[in-house]
């Protein structure tokens, strides 16, 4: 799937690279939810958190937003499930339209799944549709339909 980045994205990825060394491989521009999230690759995470999130503090306050972090992979099961880290999830692609529906396997993490007013649902469907090319149709609990 191939991915466009506007200048404001390639900018935020180049004060990234300034401010940790660390090259983020896509930057979205969350207008709803004021935050920008940033695609690293997993060998790269730890410089672009830096120690104790000290990278992720700094970017905050020279950009005046909230920064979030998702670690890149090539398998879209392994990019699912570090879209909703820390909490544990299977993904279900449907078959006749390709949309991808995301099963918890506890009950206490939806609520952790989808975020407060459904940020992480937001952000879930953000890179699914950037990166699969597909939607994400649902998050539910494992055992329902």
């Amino acid at each position: 799937m191939e991915r466009t980045l506007a200048y404001r994205e390639r900018r935020y990825i180049e004060e990234l690279r300034l401010l940790t060394r660390a090259t983020a491989a896509d930057c979205i521009i969350d207008e709803k939810f004021d935050r920008l999230i940033y695609v690293v690759p997993k060998e790269e995470m730890g410089l672009a958190i830096g120690h104790r999130g000290e990278h992720i503090r700094k970017l905050q306050k020279l950009l005046g937003t909230r920064i979030e972090m998702v670690e890149y992979a090539r398998e879209p099961e392994d990019l699912i499930r570090n879209i909703f880290s820390p909490v544990p999830v299977d993904a279900v692609k449907d078959p006749a339209d390709g949309s991808i529906t995301v099963r918890v396997r506890k009950k206490a993490d939806l609520g952790i799944a989808i975020g407060k007013n459904g940020a992480n649902a937001e952000k879930a469907r953000l890179l699914v549709r950037r990166f699969l090319g597909t939607e994400l149709r649902a998050i539910t609990m494992s055992g329902e339909a």
